[in-house]
């Protein structure tokens, strides 16, 4: 990707800065915007830190972090962060009124032919665009965080935004390394939070229900689904768990999933007594204070597991 491709980053907290980091390792040059001065003033540091992680790690696709931060600066107005770029994202707080106004912002200040591309996890698209003049452009550009270290990103569309745009938006994702999920039309919660809350509520579930604890739970997932999950999704996964592939899976097991489905039809009240239970039992394991150092651990760790399956795939 050519050095000149300018990306505008609005909202240089983690995501933003992560975002940065992503965009500079692919080759663009990334200006960064906030509003907040102590944000801005921690900016470069958070994306040095950052990119010195992953150079460690051989995350850079071939770059350095020296090469990642030469591709990164501050901007000290809106403005100049917006000139030349090809492509806006935005990560300000998740505030419907807060979205509005600063794609009002957008859409007037950046170049008529930029994308403007939001990190929302929970707002549909069409409730801070519809207003807009050039409301086609606009998309959801939706990381997992942290984006620096988990590739998928859903790219979800507003009833008017561009299929060009939507298709633009998924190829600068593919050129930085990022593995876009092209989404057909916007629903709540997108792809990954509908699929993450169906697991939750089935979890908060089976601590309600007195059928296991918490721990028990993240030992099923952690030590069962997520080494499979992390190689193969669910429905690769069933069409190899079967002879004769999805349908004979489905023909086997589909009897089973109904009978299971009967008893998850009714949702459980996650801020019930539940709640003080699952809480107790984490504190228990991690109190608030260490929340930090755990959150370190937990990055270091996918760190190592993204190098792996990295690796595995090259290998491939």
């Amino acid at each position: 990707m050519s050095g000149d491709t300018k990306i505008a980053i609005v909202g240089s907290g983690l995501i933003g800065c992560a975002w940065a980091v992503s965009f500079a390792r692919g080759g663009c040059t990334v200006v960064l915007f906030d509003q907040n001065d102590e944000t801005t003033m921690h900016a470069p540091g958070r994306v040095r830190a950052i990119a010195n992680q992953m150079e460690t790690a051989g995350l850079l696709g071939g770059t350095t972090a020296n090469g990642v931060a030469a591709r990164v600066r501050v901007a000290g107005n809106l403005g100049d962060a917006l000139d030349g770029a090809v492509h806006v994202q935005e990560n300000v707080p998740e505030k419907l009124d807060v979205k509005r106004t600063v794609f009002s912002e957008l859409d007037v200040l950046a170049p008529h032919d930029a994308v403007l591309a939001s990190s929302t996890s929970a707002l549909l698209p069409s409730a801070f665009t519809e207003h807009l003049k050039g409301r086609a452009r606009c998309v959801v550009a939706h990381p997992i965080n942290p984006p620096s270290l988990i590739p998928a990103v859903e790219v979800v569309p507003a009833p008017w935004s561009d299929p060009e745009i939507v298709e633009r938006t998924a190829q600068l994702m593919e050129r930085i390394g990022q593995t876009p999920i092209r989404m057909k039309r916007e629903i709540d919660g997108f792809i990954m939070n509908r699929l993450q809350g169906a697991l939750l509520q089935e979890a908060f579930r089976l601590v309600e229900q007195g059928i296991a604890d918490p721990e028990d739970v993240d030992i099923g997932i952690r030590e069962g689904l997520a080494p499979r999950w992390a190689l193969v999704g669910p429905f690769e996964t069933i069409d190899l768990n079967a002879p004769g592939g999805v349908r004979d899976y489905v023909d086997r097991y589909g009897g089973m999933y109904d009978t299971i489905a009967a008893g998850q039809r009714d949702n459980v009240d996650w801020r019930g007594p539940v709640l003080d239970r699952i809480d107790a039992a984490r504190r228990a394991v991690v109190p608030l204070e260490e929340i930090p150092d755990a959150q370190a651990r937990r990055d270091r760790r996918l760190i190592a597991l993204m190098t792996h399956l990295r690796g595995a795939s090259r290998d491939d």
